[in-house]
């Protein structure tokens, strides 16, 4: 800050020293201008992306892309206020629209930092006449700090008593049970390396890289270890999901491959995920939320009637044949189709076809209605399903079954107009049951995360890990639906596993039962 100390006494000196404030002034009026036309190209970056992201289906990008492209344009566009501030000396209170900057829980631990003025001679004295101040107030203000990942060691001690009696006895407490004897990871370790892989995407590679930064090594030979481990005694778990699964009215089906290096030729094999969910909660079902992986060589139909086991409702499913296939044989099956893939079809044709067009706003009609009834009862959705979405599905079928005979059979058109016409029983059974729901994007969002991994991952290194990969998974994901930590969890489950829960009992396990 400039004072009047600071200014010469000389009238000509008094006007250099003008001079040369207003050409710095000139300056930093200019660089302020350039980093605000910046910040403006940028800031208009940015709501572009925003509008891929909130705005209609129709121009929506795939999320993983969106989430690269907008990370680099908002470090851009921080760099850019940086310059601007750095040029007006001083930080900008203007703040990016709608930014969230943050916020400070209430649980995390407060670190006071006390900025002071400083003393002089035992006194904090005014800068203008000497004299003694007085605290007349502070501003306060919360940062977010962050200590390094920290390692320990945790050291067990096991003392041993002999008798001095009989001089034969020695007793000693049982060593804690683990689920690697012998090794060096705590349970609570081993979940953090089961959620970095299978929940943050990092490959086991990558995690011996951190740790050895830390002084800590690790080869990657030995976390692949535990990760097997874990998946042998959390593999139960699994499977009584996927059971609990088998004794639903409904459930989702949907599937992803997953790419498996097969040594045999030298190259990978395409494997695939299989995930089975349920999700009552758009009509108020009290059931919790699940899903379920499991991994299988191919994309065999057989290969969901073996998952599915005894089975008997309606499956919602894409329109995969296999599918198909399987309800012929399982007669207790009731496939109900999804409208979004439908949608899919017609939305690729949009640019060049009115009746594509036409299509598309007839299916965005029964997604609003959907938007209305979603939480209401299954009684008040089929009601109101029956009351007005009944004539737009009679309508549209009727329309499609005019085009059908108009449109070429090997046109794009007539490909996407046979697709609804074949599965229109499917397609329909929401009407009359108001758990079904329009589409089969519960089970899409569940598998989502798989797909990531594996674009992260590239590749499973077996069958064997392609199993172990939907095990451990499963459960992850059984945490997210459930709203808890599944670090948490997975630590205070492999505890238990380890020192011997009942195998019958490993439902008292499951992630709906812990508490938030």
């Amino acid at each position: 800050m400039l004072m009047e100390a600071d200014l010469p006494e000389d009238l000509e000196a008094l006007r250099a020293f003008a001079l040369e404030q207003s050409r710095k002034l000139a300056d930093v009026m200019a660089a302020k201008g350039e980093a605000d036309a910046e910040i403006e190209r940028l800031q208009s970056i940015v709501d572009a992306f925003m509008r891929h992201r909130f705005g209609a289906r129709s121009e929506q990008l795939d999320p993983d892309q969106l989430q690269l492209g907008l990370e680099d344009v908002e470090t851009a566009l921080g760099q850019a206020r940086a310059a601007r501030d750095a040029a007006i000396g001083k930080p900008s209170s203007d703040r990016p629209r709608k930014a969230n900057r943050g916020s400070l829980p209430a649980h995390l631990e407060r670190i006071e930092q006390v900025v002071d003025v400083e003393e002089v001679d035992g006194i904090r004295a005014c800068p203008c006449c000497g004299g003694a101040l007085h605290q007349i107030g502070e501003d306060v203000a919360e940062r977010l700090d962050v200590v390094p990942i920290t390692f320990r060691v945790l050291v067990t001690r096991r003392p041993r008593y002999g008798c001095r009696s009989c001089e034969s006895a020695i007793v000693q407490a049982p060593a804690p049970a683990r689920i690697v004897e012998g090794g060096i990871p705590t349970e609570a370790l081993i979940a953090q390396v089961l959620v970095a892989k299978y929940a943050d995407h990092l490959p086991l590679y990558r995690q011996a890289q951190i740790y050895a930064r830390q002084g800590i090594q690790l080869d990657r030979s030995t976390l692949a270890d535990w990760v097997g481990r874990a998946a042998w005694y959390l593999r139960p778990l699994r499977d009584h999901i996927l059971e609990r699964l088998r004794r639903s009215e409904r459930l989702f089906a949907d599937e992803t491959t997953a790419p498996v290096l097969d040594p045999g030729r030298g190259r990978t094999k395409t494997g695939q995920l299989w995930a089975y969910a349920r999700d009552d909660r758009p009509w108020g079902g009290d059931t919790p939320p699940m899903v379920a992986y499991v991994y299988a060589a191919d994309r065999k139909g057989e290969r969901a009637e073996a998952h599915l086991g005894d089975f008997a409702g309606i499956l919602q499913v894409d329109g995969y044949g296999g599918y198909t296939a399987l309800a012929k044989r399982r007669q207790q099956i009731v496939l109900a189709f999804c409208w979004a893939h439908v949608r899919r079809k017609f939305y690729e044709l949009a640019d060049n076809s009115p009746v594509a067009i036409e299509v598309l706003q007839r299916i965005a009609a029964l997604y609003k209605i959907e938007d209305e009834v979603r939480g209401a009862s299954a009684e008040q959705r089929q009601q109101i399903r029956h009351e007005r979405s009944r004539v737009i599905i009679d309508d549209l079928r009727i329309y499609l079954e005019t085009k059908n005979r108009q449109v070429s059979a090997k046109a794009k058109l007539g490909e996407a107009i046979r697709y609804a016409l074949t599965r229109w029983a499917g397609l329909s059974r929401f009407l009359d049951d108001g758990r079904v729901d329009l589409d089969s994007n519960a089970v899409e969002r569940s598998i989502r995360p798989l797909a990531l991994n594996r674009k992260n991952a590239l590749f499973a290194g077996s069958d064997e890990g392609g199993d172990n990969w939907a095990v451990i998974a499963t459960l992850i994901e059984n945490c997210k639906l459930s709203g808890i930590n599944p670090h948490t969890w997975l630590a205070q489950t492999l505890e238990k596993l380890a020192s011997g829960h009942p195998a019958n009992s490993v439902g008292e396990l499951m992630p709906w039962t812990a508490v938030a």
